[in-house]
């Protein structure tokens, strides 16, 4: 198996809900779940990859307060070499909604810190030679996303391949961030984002005909991966060639950090030499078992022959 390692951030997340209607100003609201949970991009992808038996390697930083330590502690060895900022944990209080969709309420706090000093003090880059590198929470990370290209050219030299997730840009995608977003996508080997921010930064309706403009930005050979939530996923992949896959029926539970576990089970096939049609199957059968079970179920380590079966 190659080797595997996400980038990013990991936060403290809090979630609580349904809500609804929007509460007024004053009032208190009674509702039925709440849960305390590892949070953040790059954490959500790391639980999961814990989750199914994939060995990982993670780079974050954390804040000097109880919540720091706890992020670290869920992370074991893992996160021994995490740099520890002055700065308050980052915590998001999520707010569910019936109709699926979520609201969120994130402090600064430690994200804004993390730099390319503190990822090369966690990842040895001969160690992950060959392997694959997962970029997330792009407009977050500001001190590390200033030095985004030093990142490339040290993961070029190393022959690692780059995937990017920004996630969404607090500002919305301005013109600014469309520019940022494609001239890093110009450095990577793999790009996963959703239906919504490919086809708002390509500026096309249709998700393959935007996947297909946003990949033209990329390196040669790239693979463009497209979330689509209940509907699946589509890749463009480095022949060019459109793969689909079709998510399961399930009764969703709590979407929240749904891509990002999409994310970790499409490379830990794909660092298996899984073929891009099965690394979407897996990543979509995983993402839907997570995000319809509570607790959390990831369903275990993935068997690429149970996944197989199920598509033909």
């Amino acid at each position: 198996m190659r080797p595997l390692a996400v980038i990013g951030n990991v936060n403290v997340d809090l979630i609580v809900g349904p809500v609804t209607p929007w509460p007024k100003a004053g009032t208190e609201t009674v509702v039925d779940h709440d849960e305390l949970r590892v949070g953040g991009q790059a954490g959500n992808s790391g639980l999961a990859w814990l989750a199914l038996g994939v060995d990982f390697a993670i780079a974050a930083n954390v804040g000097d307060d109880q919540f720091g330590r706890w992020l670290r502690d869920a992370f074991g060895s893992r996160a021994e070499k995490w740099p520890v900022r002055p700065e308050s944990t980052t915590l998001s209080v999520g707010m569910t909604h019936p109709d699926g969709e979520r609201t969120f309420f994130t402090t600064t706090g430690h994200l804004p810190r993390f730099s390319l000093a503190d990822v090369f003090t966690v990842l040895d880059g001969n160690r992950l030679s060959g392997g694959y590198a997962l970029l997330s929470g792009s407009f977050l990370t500001d001190d590390l996303t200033g030095d985004y290209e030093a990142f490339f050219d040290w993961a070029d030299r190393h022959g690692i391949a780059v995937a990017l997730d920004t996630g969404w840009p607090i500002t919305g995608w301005t013109p600014a961030n469309c520019a940022a977003t494609l001239a890093w996508l110009s450095r990577c080997d793999l790009a996963l984002f959703n239906e919504v921010e490919t086809v708002t930064l390509a500026g096309l309706e249709n998700p393959v005909e935007a996947a297909r403009k946003v990949r033209s930005s990329m390196k040669k050979g790239a693979t463009f991966v497209v979330k689509r939530g209940p509907q699946g996923a589509i890749a463009i992949g480095p022949d060019g060639a459109l793969v689909e896959a079709v998510a399961p029926d399930v009764k969703v539970v709590d979407t929240i950090g749904a891509g990002d576990v999409f994310n970790a089970a499409f490379l830990a096939a794909l660092a298996q030499d899984q073929p891009l049609s099965v690394c979407l199957s897996a990543a979509t059968h995983v993402a839907s078992r997570a995000i319809s079970t509570l607790p959390r179920n990831y369903g275990g380590p993935m068997q690429f022959e149970d996944v197989a079966h199920e598509r033909t």
